[in-house]
């Protein structure tokens, strides 16, 4: 995306040389090019030309008008079908859902060319004086990734889970026994020796070989009792994100008055469905939090079988415990033997005059290797990035 940036004093004029600055201090050609990488990281294959090529596409149908960006990104930016639905995903969040994206309404509309501004704009202005719209809705999307998701009214909640599409979490990584071929390392006498063999006993070129790497199983403790009622459904959504990333290193259990496993709900494609068919399996929604007792039967059952030896345990929780605060020190003493990294995720944590006070996260605390924040779609990322590099 640098070299995108760089270009920038080459675009036309309608991008280039915008009005004077908005109150957030971005120009429409920052604003833009942040959209294009936004789109690579949604996992299209979004090249330094293409995202040139969208500059420009931008500035002839105008940097205002809500469907002249959507179809010059199309257009340029998506190289295939399947990138349509992740294009259209990352679109909707970055300039916001108002409306309907421009083509699904260009499949209702009679005309052939959908008309979708970003906002009330005079039919007189020209597509250079549009740019502060755009600017706009970029600063309130970035405002809404950074509030807190319990204080959001039911539509920003749902601008919000489009952000949860636009998530591509990485996995951690183990080394793994077996080794693969490589340019350095160590030597690999069996190919070295068929090498030489195939050139008649002549010395040839040594083969080397390193060990492989394997994602690392991650296990996810998600608390869906009445203190955590606010944030479960949006805790599920990054839980349905992290599955999604390799399904079958990712075990997903809830907790609160009982453990339930909803693993087999949250490997479903779409995510709507994987959360209904979780409310379908999870009997104690927004009840109490035996958190002890939850992790002893983890443990008993699954933890202690080989689910979380050299797992990623990853608490998804308040630390607000009901039971015995003891048994939860004791069970989360097992874990730490067991797991390779335990990640405790507070919605709390950060947050202005919080402090770690309550019973069950004073308890847990001594056997937990970060405790992270996690109330916001930049908190969800920063806690990701955390669990990546475990």
């Amino acid at each position: 995306m640098s070299g995108a940036r760089s270009d920038a004093a080459n675009l036309p004029v309608a991008v280039a040389s915008a009005p004077a600055e908005h109150a957030t201090g971005h120009p429409p050609d920052e604003i833009l090019v942040g959209f294009a990488a936004a789109i690579r990281s949604a996992g299209v294959a979004v090249t330094t030309d293409r995202a040139r090529e969208f500059l420009r596409a931008s500035a002839i149908g105008g940097a205002g008008d809500r469907a002249a960006v959507y179809w010059a990104g199309r257009a340029t930016l998506c190289g295939s079908r399947d990138d349509l639905e992740l294009y259209d995903a990352a679109f909707l969040s970055w300039f916001g859902d108002e409306q309907a994206s421009p083509a699904q309404s260009d499949e209702s509309a009679s005309s052939s060319t959908p008309q979708a501004p970003l906002d009330e704009v005079d039919d007189q202005r020209e597509g250079d004086d549009a740019g502060p719209e755009v600017r706009a809705a970029a600063s309130s999307l970035e405002v809404l990734r950074r509030r807190d998701i319990a204080a959001l009214d039911q539509a920003e909640r749902a601008a919000v889970h489009h952000f949860f599409a636009t998530l591509r979490p990485a996995h951690p990584t183990r080394r793994s026994a077996r080794r693969k071929p490589a340019r350095r390392g160590e030597v690999d006498l069996r190919r070295t020796l068929r090498e030489e063999l195939r050139h008649g006993g002549e010395p040839a070129r040594v083969r080397h070989r390193r060990r492989s790497a394997r994602a690392r199983r991650v296990v996810l403790l998600v608390d869906v009792s009445g203190s955590m009622a606010p944030y479960a459904d949006s805790l599920l959504r990054l839980a349905h994100r992290l599955t999604a990333a390799d399904p079958s290193a990712t075990e997903v259990f809830t907790v609160g008055t009982r453990l339930t496993r909803i693993t087999r709900a949250m490997r479903l494609r779409d995510g709507e469905a994987a959360l209904v068919a979780a409310g379908q399996a999870v009997p104690d929604w927004s009840g109490g939090t035996r958190l002890g007792e939850s992790f002893k039967a983890f443990l008993d059952r699954w933890g202690q079988r080989g689910m979380a030896r050299g797992a990623v345990v990853v608490v998804l929780s308040d630390g607000w415990e009901r039971g015995d605060a003891d048994l939860l020190g004791q069970q989360m003493r097992r874990l730490r033997l067991l797991a390779h990294r335990v990640i405790w995720v507070n919605p709390h944590q950060g947050k202005t005059g919080y402090e770690p006070v309550q019973a069950g996260i004073v308890a847990a605390l001594p056997y937990v290797d970060d405790l992270v924040a996690g109330h916001s779609i930049a908190t969800f990322e920063r806690a990701l990035a955390v669990v990546a590099r475990a």
